[in-house]
C-alpha cells in the first residue's frame, strides 16, 4: 500500500515541478519593440461592461507597452462569453482609446472564444508576411499562449501582466492542467 502511495507523490511532485517550470519559462523573452504587432489576450468582462481585474491588468500592460513602443500595433483579442454583454475586444477597445491611444494602431478580434482562437483569428488580420508577434497576457497565461503560438509558426516575446492576487492560486492550478493538456492534444 505504501509504494503505490509513494509512485503517486512522485508523479504529482514531477509534475507540479515541470508545470512550474514551464510557467516560468513563459515569461521570456521579454518585448523590447522589436515586433510591430502585439496581441492583447482577452479576459472577463463584468456586468456594465467593466473589465475583471485580470484584464484590468492586462490593459494597463498593453498601455504601458503601447506609449512605451508607439510604433506598435495591438491587436486586441477576444469575443463575447455567454455571461457578457460584450466582446471583450470592444471593451478593451474603449479602454485604449480613453487613454490616449490612436485608433489606427488598434485592430479589434472580437470573434475568438479561446486562447488557440485568440491567436488564429488574430493571425488572420495581420499581414501575412508577419512571423512574430508580442504576446499580453496575464503571467501564467503566457507559456501556454507561447506554445499556441508557436503552433501557428509565430516566433514570440512577451509582456507580463501581474496575476490578481485573489485569484492567483485557483488560475495557476487551471493553468498548469490546461498546460499538460495542451502538451498532450496541441491545443
Amino acid at each position: 500500500m505504501l509504494i503505490p502511495l509513494l509512485v503517486i507523490a512522485s508523479v504529482g511532485f514531477g509534475m507540479w515541478m515541470l508545470t512550474s517550470k514551464w510557467l516560468d519559462d513563459g515569461l521570456e523573452p521579454k518585448a523590447d519593440g522589436s515586433n510591430e504587432y502585439a496581441i492583447v489576450l482577452g479576459a472577463k468582462v463584468k456586468k456594465g461592461n467593466i473589465p475583471s481585474l485580470a484584464l484590468q491588468y492586462r490593459l494597463e500592460s498593453a498601455l504601458d507597452y503601447a506609449t512605451k513602443y508607439p510604433h506598435v500595433k495591438i491587436v486586441l483579442s477576444g469575443g463575447q462569453g455567454s455571461d457578457e454583454e460584450i466582446e471583450e475586444a470592444v471593451v478593451m477597445k474603449n479602454y485604449l482609446l480613453e487613454n490616449g491611444i490612436a485608433e489606427d494602431r488598434l485592430i479589434v478580434e472580437d470573434q475568438s472564444t479561446s486562447t488557440y482562437e485568440n491567436l488564429l483569428y488574430s493571425q488572420k488580420l495581420l499581414p501575412d508576411d508577419v512571423t512574430s508577434v508580442t504576446i499580453i497576457t496575464s503571467d501564467y497565461h503566457l507559456q501556454r499562449a507561447k506554445i499556441l503560438a508557436e503552433k501557428l509558426n509565430w516566433d514570440t516575446d512577451v509582456v507580463a501582466a501581474p496575476t490578481p492576487k485573489v485569484v492567483e492560486t485557483k488560475v495557476r492550478l487551471r493553468e498548469r492542467l490546461a498546460l499538460l493538456k495542451t502538451h498532450i492534444v496541441g491545443k
